[in-house]
């Protein structure tokens, strides 16, 4: 018998009902997947996913990227107000958690404590511990979360599907995006419809002679479709441009600030072209928290381009997608048109390999026939998969933006030519540093990818395991335990191989990308080796220095005994040591008589033999440390720089060299005020 349907499914021939759910549906019932797993986490979560997708529409422009965050605290009685709810004296207490709390003392403060570890409280702190205005930090608490940005805006007729819908986006295809599957902002509204019930607010402007688009909407989850509650355009007379999103959400500040925190500055070390801007208004004036990250960079990455399918990455079922949306009507024709790697000529090469006519048409392809394509493609050779498709953040970024947030000592980076994995480019970019501010002893990694920071599972991660394993520290002159050493490693590509579903670390068990990450961070390691060198150099110079002047006394007494002894003997003319030592002086050095007749004199003392000596140690040092600069080319310059006179053919005076530029001035410079 066939089976019937109901208004909840189908009814199977064994009497159960077969279910069908909405992708909204399923990820709000499997939240952690996209990283909702208690209250902070989840707070966490939608600030980042608001703050990538507000990068993305700046960088989409090429607008330096300005994004403001702000989160509001509120208590339950707070949010009854917003709700628009009537808060009434309880009559029964015996319903509630906190009078079975009040009343077993001795287990009251166990109990909260696992309520604050179940909400992600790991900062240390009594969970009973009481806030301003009464408020202890078990009692659930809910925040208002606003990220504005200058990015591109968001098309009037467009926000709701944009906003409102699970699994839709613009970012789909083979290009180097943060976000990937149109999930992170629509979680967040799940998120807050689930914890408050409370809808998105939206502003949007895509231009300053343009409306502000005004929306206001939630998801239903059943059908996955945007429900608008508003969605109207209003007089832009500010001439704004860009996005403004708010949602009302449950969350635990106080358990995940510091990740937030972190959050936002390892995201101003990898993008330092932008600056944020994050203000939180806690319970109590006192808890007012505001932070700047300055911009420090005017210079973005090129923006990444879209590249078609490479063969390494096809498999028979995207083959068979491809082949249905294919405008080419045969299959040579569709190889070399809808594939990076592959011209005509090879195309045909692959046509007469599969036993085809090179006039076949490619819709016409039996799934056999696919099959049988797929795994050619997947066993010919090809070319490399091209890189330049790929937007690293630059070498000169990623040193600005350690340098800016951690102060170093000394840093080095490198960017490695780039490799593939499953037919997808991939670029690593690396930094070593060593000191810094709040540095600690030992190594500390950040890690990234497509420029979004990874804060969670380091552990796992390839860039953890190639520096704590891999790297021996001590070939490059650094104490693996002892130095302040901070590894950057930041991975761009198509497609990032993230493990598990979190996306929050890259496994070690990729040969090219562990490869890729090890000989970045060897390339660094070599330039800080030989700055080490050099400062070891010297530190060696300073301590022969220091030890020569230890026994600058002992050697001045010495000295002066021998030649006041020397001067009494050649003034007798006896035959003591001195008069031998007089005699011995004279046919030696007879110019060492006017010495002689100063030290009788008393002009040369102890003291004076002293300060000599120590004058002959500065002086030395200095040289020896002269020359060593000069050898090593340090008064070359880098690169030959000059400025340009008005007048090319007035005299110029000598040139000025300096270890970092070459100045030509003008012989006579006139001042225009």
């Amino acid at each position: 018998m066939p089976p019937k349907k109901d208004g909840s499914g189908i009814t199977t021939a064994r009497g159960e009902v077969l279910r069908f759910k909405s992708p909204a549906e399923f990820f709000s019932e499997n939240k952690n997947i996209a990283g909702f797993d208690n209250p902070g986490k989840s707070l966490y979560t939608t600030i980042r996913e608001l703050v990538e997708n507000s990068l993305d529409a700046c960088e989409s422009i090429r607008e330096l990227p300005d994004i403001e965050i702000a989160i509001h605290e509120l208590d339950g009685a707070d949010l009854n107000k917003v709700l628009g709810l009537a808060t009434h004296e309880r009559r029964d207490e015996a319903l509630f958690k906190d009078d079975e709390a009040g009343k077993k003392k001795g287990k009251g403060k166990a109990t909260a404590a696992a309520g604050a570890a179940d909400a992600g409280d790991d900062d240390g702190e009594e969970s009973v511990a009481k806030r301003p205005g009464g408020k202890s930090k078990s009692d659930t608490l809910y925040y208002r979360v606003t990220v504005r940005d200058n990015g591109c805006g968001m098309k009037h007729e467009q926000i709701p599907n944009m906003l409102g819908r699970v699994l839709s986006g613009s970012k789909y295809g083979v290009r180097q995006t943060r976000g990937k599957f149109g999930l992170g902002a629509k979680m967040a509204l799940i998120w807050s419809k689930q914890s408050t019930g409370m809808p998105v607010d939206v502003r949007s402007s895509q231009g300053a002679s343009k409306p502000i688009s005004v929306c206001r909407l939630d998801i239903d989850i059943q059908k996955n479709e945007p429900r608008v509650q508003l969605h109207e355009q209003t007089p832009n007379e500010q001439g704004w441009r860009g996005s403004e999103i708010s949602l009302l959400v449950g969350g635990a500040w106080s358990s995940y600030r510091s990740y937030i925190v972190k959050y936002l500055r390892q995201m101003a070390v990898i993008t330092p072209y932008a600056r944020f801007r994050l203000r939180v208004g806690t319970l109590g004036e006192r808890n007012t928290l505001a932070l700047e990250y300055a911009r420090r960079s005017d210079e973005m990455p090129p923006t990444p381009s879209y590249i078609k399918p490479h063969p390494a990455s096809v498999h028979a079922e995207l083959l068979q997608t491809l082949l249905r949306e294919t405008k080419e009507k045969t299959l040579v024709k569709f190889l070399a048109k809808d594939f990076s790697c592959i011209d005509a000529k090879l195309a045909a090469r692959l046509v007469d390999e599969l036993r085809l006519e090179r006039e076949t048409d490619a819709s016409a392809l039996e799934h056999k026939q696919v099959v049988q394509l797929a795994h050619l493609m997947r066993d010919a050779k090809f070319a490399a998969v091209p890189v330049d498709c790929l937007s690293p953040v630059g070498e000169y970024n990623l040193r600005l933006g350690i340098m800016k947030e951690l102060r170093p000592e000394m840093v080095a980076t490198f960017q490695d030519a780039g490799c593939s994995h499953e037919g997808h480019p991939l670029i690593i970019e690396a930094g070593v540093c060593l000191g810094g501010r709040d540095a600690k002893p030992g190594i500390t990694v950040y890690r990234f990818a497509n420029r979004i920071p990874l804060l969670f599972e380091g552990g796992a991660d390839v860039a953890t395991q190639v520096s704590k394993r891999r790297i021996h520290w001590a070939t490059y002159k650094i104490r693996q335990n002892q130095d302040k050493v901070g590894v950057f490693v930041s991975l761009v590509s198509t497609k990032v191989p993230f493990k598990g579903t979190g996306k929050e670390y890259i496994g070690d068990d990729i040969p090219e990308v562990q490869q890729a990450v090890k000989r970045a961070l060897e390339k660094c390691c070599l330039q800080l080796k030989a700055t080490l060198l050099k400062q070891r150099a010297l530190a060696d110079d300073k301590e022969r220095r220091k030890n020569l002047t230890k026994y600058i006394p002992d050697v001045s007494t010495a000295i002066y005994k021998m030649l006041h002894a020397a001067a009494e003997g050649a003034e007798g003319g006896g035959e003591s040591s001195g008069a031998q030592a007089g005699a011995g002086l004279k046919r030696h050095q007879p110019d060492h008589e006017a010495l002689l007749e100063d030290v009788r004199a008393k002009r040369v003392r102890q003291e004076t033999l002293a300060d000599k000596l120590r004058l002959h140690v500065e002086l030395a040092d200095t040289t020896a440390a002269l020359e060593t600069v000069t050898a090593v080319g340090m008064l070359r310059p880098r690169q030959e720089l000059f400025l340009s006179p008005f007048d090319e053919s007035a005299p110029r005076v000598a040139e000025l060299h300096h270890p970092h530029f070459v100045l030509r001035l003008q012989e006579r410079c006139v001042f225009i005020p």
